[in-house]
């Protein structure tokens, strides 16, 4: 029976998709708005092949990329034939050529790096979350932050980098394993390197380089139902950006005004920003910790706030008892069965309260209640970043204020589904 299973994932469904589609927009009395897409696919082993499959080996899938059309939607214009990111990979080592769920790591990778070109910045991605964002002074650096800061959600992810990626990250991925590589370029070497991992799908692509020109840009984004209808929208695009489009927290109630009692310092400026521009490729309801510019702690997809931002804490302590056992003695920490060792790491990582202490909290929605906000107060959170807006926001406010912490509101919630 599980040599039957492992078969069904070297799987390759023949594509049966037709080679070009179109979606239309119109009303009865308007002229068409039409979108033209045409398929996309690579030449493997001289064959051309498009998707492998969809989100699991039994579902048949199509990639198609735009290539033209004129729709005008409130603030969306038809995206400029060739302004391609994901959908015109590169593909300089094939592995196991892409499936769906490859694709769509990449480019929720990519959604996240496009905020951050000014700095080399990864990304790891697996099931389409970040497992580890960072910025690094070199690329490589900020891999190894990104990739370390959850070592065991990493394997097998995919890594994406906002610069080309260089010879030390070729030799730090030598010693683990992800599934996927995407990178603007390839410095001289690096691909020698990657060609003994048979496996890795390696894409090029060029226009990573220019990321920054898609920081804001909208488009129709299509979510099908389980009848075959399909809803849509204007992609989600980030409005807060900087430190002065933050609003110190205050609010009225009962006529009495709460504010917050100090503004966050420069550090501080620096992972709210950091951090509220990652959780936009987080799945909600989530909440996510960062500090020095990496993430610590990322809770995703959960139905309470409170139980969220204690996944993500949680999380924060796991995953630095792994890090620093596998950094000292390179060994897995479910693996390390030395009690002195092991009693050695938890007090390292206690007293830095699971790399909490000093740590920006973000949270995609406002705080229903001061509970959640607790949760990373009473770990040595000292910002707070939220779209505010609840009707108990004082509460929240007199929270960080008895810890001494700050807190701003972007105005702006951060949902993705």
């Amino acid at each position: 029976m599980s040599s039957d299973i492992k078969k069904i994932y070297h799987n390759i469904l023949k594509d049966q998709f037709p080679h070009k589609m179109k979606i239309s927009f119109y009303d009865d009395d308007s002229e068409k708005q039409t979108l033209f897409y045409e398929k996309v696919e690579w030449v493997i082993d001289n064959e051309k092949k498009g998707l492998r499959y969809g989100e699991n080996p039994c579902q048949e899938a199509c990639f198609y990329k735009l290539i033209n059309g004129n729709l005008s939607i409130a603030d969306v214009k038809t995206i400029a034939p060739g302004k391609y990111l994901a959908s015109d990979i590169e593909l300089l080592q094939s592995g196991k050529h892409p499936g769906k769920i490859n694709i769509t790591d990449v480019d929720n990778g990519l959604n996240i790096l496009r905020y951050f070109h000014d700095t080399p910045c990864c990304a790891v991605i697996k099931h389409n979350n970040p497992s580890g964002v960072a910025k690094g002074s070199t690329i490589s650096q900020a891999f190894e932050k990104a990739f370390m800061a959850d070592r065991i959600a990493a394997f097998g992810g995919a890594v994406v980098f906002n610069k080309p990626m260089d010879m030390d990250s070729a030799a730090f991925l030598s010693d683990n394993y992800v599934e996927v590589i995407a990178a603007p370029e390839f410095e001289e070497g690096v691909m020698e390197i990657l060609e003994k991992k048979k496996n890795i799908r390696v894409m090029a692509i060029k226009n990573i380089e220019k990321l920054n020109t898609f920081a804001g840009e909208r488009f129709v984004d299509l979510k099908s139902l389980i009848d075959g209808g399909i809803i849509a929208q204007l992609s989600y695009s980030p409005t807060t950006l900087k430190k002065e489009d933050l609003l110190l927290a205050k609010t009225l109630y009962k006529d009495e005004e709460y504010k917050i009692a100090r503004a966050p310092a420069e550090k501080e400026y620096e992972d709210i920003i950091f951090g509220w521009l990652v959780e936009s490729g987080v799945t909600s309801n989530s909440v996510i910790y960062v500090k020095d510019g990496v993430t610590a702690g990322i809770g995703t997809g959960e139905q309470d706030r409170v139980g969220v931002a204690e996944i993500a804490r949680d999380k924060a302590y796991r995953k630095s008892w792994d890090r620093i056992s596998w950094e000292k003695y390179k060994t897995p920490w479910h693996l390390l069965k030395d009690k002195d060792k092991r009693d050695e790491i938890i007090s390292l990582v206690g007293a830095e309260n699971g790399g909490l202490k000093g740590s920006v909290m973000v949270s995609d929605a406002f705080f229903p209640f001061r509970d959640g906000v607790d949760v990373g107060l009473n770990e040595g959170v000292t910002a707070v970043v939220q779209p505010g807006g609840s009707l108990r926001d004082f509460e929240v406010i007199e929270a960080c204020n008895e810890k001494g912490a700050t807190m701003v509101f972007t105005g702006q919630r951060s949902f993705k589904h």
